[in-house]
């Protein structure tokens, strides 16, 4: 099996689109010989910066000398992103090996994985393989019910910002959706967690207590911004002093906070972190599309936010970095997204919208997009493609504007590719 056809299994089940359970999952990893057992974890749930603080925990432990394993989604790029160590994404040839050697487990079994269960226990094989000494691991989607929730008991869980999503599936309740990120709580592990809304920290406190896990939350009030550009941000925060942070944006500094929360569960796990780590940690992370300057004159920055939380941040950075600049919207988004509420926040500060429609099975067309924006009363033009958009938006802007791209994570790599050409 090569690369080409490793991609084409893997994604031969994605019809099956996302089945919450745990069986199957469990199923072919028993048959794999349970290499998810080899593994120590960091378990990262919540509805926003999941992936963020993944990195940032994964950068640091890497300074520490620590061989880390990476398990995030979706990819930017290319579908190796999905899973790397030491911040080395998987390589081609390993990748089809190993799923060439998953496959016919895989198809023994009475119901066939979903497309992330497969992609679950190809990284558990990859991150074993090479004696992982930690794993940050990303939750898809919820928590309990959770294909990457079939590990033992983590170092640490780590809750991260929430807000309504997938109510289909996890509740319409903040309550709900926090109790079902939280079932990857388990006895005895850590708990470091975004708190914010009393209602969820209940939930949260009653399901420690219920399995003996121990809970610390981040420390928000000790954030103290220093300075910021688009170079990134030099802050305070739980004692650390003047760390720097590539990323961008308030939301970004509370993050952090969860992250150093994380670190310091880690530490009284036993684990060798020192201060000098932390800082280099931070300075060295890497995050491609999280209001992220791709190009200069105009400044066309791209920003994976796709759900009302992440673009009232979004709202938030702009009043930070662009205020009063003119700005031409580039936007695309899946169908079943709120988009009306998503955009209202951020329609205020556009001077005009372009619409795209992203790669992905889901998304809303650009003409249906382009009506729906009129409700705001900007000028909104659909393109035929994402590369006719960026043309189009950095046209409209001009050499002095702002080109701001945002509403999905499925086009960023496309918007990077052609402004990169460019």
């Amino acid at each position: 099996m090569n690369y080409e056809q490793a991609l084409t299994y893997i994604h031969s089940v994605f019809w099956k689109g996302s089945i919450p359970g745990l069986g199957r999952t469990q199923e072919l990893l028993k048959r794999l010989g349970n290499p998810e057992k080899q593994l120590k974890y960091v378990h990262i749930a919540g509805t926003n910066g999941k992936g963020s603080t993944a990195s940032m925990t994964a950068s640091i432990l890497r300074k520490a000398g620590y061989r880390v394993g990476l398990y995030t989604s979706p990819f930017i790029f290319r579908f190796n992103e999905r899973m790397a160590i030491d911040g080395k994404e998987i390589d081609d040839d390993e990748l089809a090996q190993i799923t060439e050697y998953v496959k016919p487990h895989a198809d023994a079994m009475a119901e066939s994985p979903t497309e992330f269960e497969l992609v679950t226990a190809i990284a558990m094989v990859y991150f074993a393989r090479h004696q992982c000494d930690i794993v940050c691991l990303e939750v898809g989607l919820g928590g309990e019910l959770d294909s990457t929730n079939v590990i033992d008991s983590p170092e640490v869980a780590v809750l991260t910002n929430l807000g309504l999503e997938h109510t289909d599936v996890l509740g319409d309740t903040i309550e709900e959706i926090a109790a079902a990120k939280a079932g990857i709580v388990k006895s005895g592990c850590h708990v470091a967690a975004y708190g914010n809304i009393p209602s969820v920290e209940a939930v949260y406190a009653e399901k420690c207590a219920k399995v003996g896990a121990e809970l610390h939350y981040a420390d928000f009030d000790s954030i103290r911004l220093h300075e910021h550009s688009f170079l990134g941000q030099r802050f305070d925060c739980g004692g650390m002093k003047d760390l720097f942070l590539p990323l961008l944006g308030e939301h970004q500094l509370k993050n952090a906070a969860v992250v150093l929360c994380t670190i310091n569960c880690l530490r009284a796990r036993g684990w060798k972190i020192s201060d000098e780590n932390i800082y280099e940690g931070m300075k060295a992370v890497s995050w491609p599309g999280r209001f992220e300057i791709l190009s200069r004159d105009p400044d066309f920055i791209v920003d994976g936010g796709h759900n009302p939380q992440c673009l009232e941040a979004l709202a938030k950075n702009v009043e930070d970095y662009l205020a009063g600049r003119e700005i031409t919207a580039l936007v695309g988004v899946m169908a079943d997204k709120d988009y009306a509420t998503m955009f209202a926040s951020m329609a205020p500060y556009i001077t005009r919208f372009v619409t795209v429609t992203p790669d992905n099975p889901r998304a809303m067309k650009a003409p249906a997009l382009a009506e729906a924006l009129g409700r705001f009363g900007k000028p909104a033009i659909p393109c035929d493609s994402v590369r006719q958009g960026v043309q189009e938006a950095i046209r409209l802007a001009g050499k002095d504007g702002i080109v701001l791209a945002f509403g999905s994570l499925y086009m960023v790599g496309d918007i990077r590719t052609a402004v990169m050409e460019r």
